[in-house]
């Protein structure tokens, strides 16, 4: 009896270990948010078919939608037209259930490379719970926007472990310094280090007056970049679609905020234990944010001091990632080194294939 029931238990261990061999390697193949390896999309090729969608805010003029679809041209690129991306609910583009289908439409079709917002605004948070994840996990591909789609490009890493891409919306500037890094990224699969970049109005001084780097805690660190909207992301916390920050490098934006908002915000995640997580820290522009009506108010610096200083983790503030006039594309939940004196964030590998 007791060898039968030694060989029974070590059988079923060893179907058990098999099964689930099988299962990591079956779950490694379409990019598990369980393992540590991130799920990379398919590099951009000239020619390369780019859906286009709107997700969150409405637009309102056609004129818009012919911007966007030149911008993918211009880049070499097909544009194909969600289905609708002109509908309207309210200040939405669509119900929340059309804008989500535009999304598992576009990551179905195996023609289509990359994703392409029109712009941002408010409604992405709304259309989570309707995204096909499974289906996102087995068909990558690139995925970028900023603002608003903070809520997009994280909860999709979340949940499927896809790398996805902090960058231009269709209807930003598009100039040359941005249409280069984007296509360093994306079309060469270059690993880039990013550094601030200079202002016009300094190209002639002898010191950099706009964009400058302040150093909160000097030092380097390694983690997987996380990060967007600051407005955006902390509403999500509480949320199944945030991704795990333990040993993450966070950036934060934000624009037409007051201080104390901002304040506000920050105190959220380090009451929610996000910040005691990180490994490091980068806060970029806060665009028009001003102390408002009142006696007197913290400075932006002084509320980014009192969270950040304290953890003694490699942290600046002043990095050009935010609502500015060239949205660099930086790649998310992909490990990064960041060096915070001289505030450069450095890819360890490219972020497609």
């Amino acid at each position: 009896m007791i060898d039968r029931r030694n060989f029974i238990v070590g059988s079923v261990a060893a179907t058990t270990t098999c099964i689930l061999s099988s299962y990591l390697q079956s779950a490694d193949a379409v990019g598990s948010p369980t393992l540590s390896s991130p799920l990379k999309p398919k590099r951009l090729k000239p020619g390369s078919v780019v859906g286009i969608v709107s997700p969150a805010s409405a637009i309102f003029l056609k004129e818009d939608l012919d911007i966007v679809r030149d911008v993918v041209k211009a880049l070499g690129l097909v544009p194909r037209i969600a289905p609708h991306v002109m509908k309207r609910y309210g200040y939405l583009a669509g119900t929340d259930r059309q804008r989500a289908s535009d999304i598992n439409e576009f990551f179905r079709d195996r023609t289509i490379a990359a994703i392409l917002p029109i712009r941002g605004g408010w409604g992405c948070s709304r259309l989570l719970p309707y995204l096909d994840y499974e289906l996102i996990r087995k068909n990558p591909k690139i995925l970028l926007g900023f603002s608003d789609l903070t809520a997009l490009i994280l909860a999709i890493n979340a949940k499927t472990n896809l790398v996805t891409f902090h960058g231009p919306n269709g209807l930003t500037s598009w100039n040359s310094t941005q249409t280069e890094y984007f296509r360093r990224l994306l079309f060469k699969g270059e690993d880039l280090t990013f550094a601030n970049l200079k202002s016009a109005a300094d190209s002639d001084r002898l010191m950099q007056v706009k964009y400058r780097i302040q150093t909160i805690t000097p030092g380097k660190a390694k983690g997987k970049l996380f990060g967007g909207n600051l407005s955006v992301l902390s509403a999500l916390v509480g949320s199944p679609y945030l991704p795990d920050f333990k040993g993450a490098i966070l950036f934060l934006e934000d624009v037409q905020e007051n201080i104390y908002r901002i304040d506000r915000m920050m105190t959220h995640l380090k009451l929610a234990g996000v910040f005691d997580q990180l490994a490091g820290f980068i806060f970029g522009q806060c665009s028009s944010c001003n102390p408002g009506d009142g006696y007197g108010s913290l400075t932006l610096e002084e509320v980014i001091q009192d969270h950040i200083k304290p953890l003694k983790i490699p942290a600046w503030f002043g990095a050009t990632i935010g609502h500015i006039e060239t949205i660099l594309t930086l790649p998310i939940g992909l490990e990064v080194e960041i060096d915070a004196n001289t505030g450069t964030i450095g890819m360890l590998q490219p972020a497609v294939i």
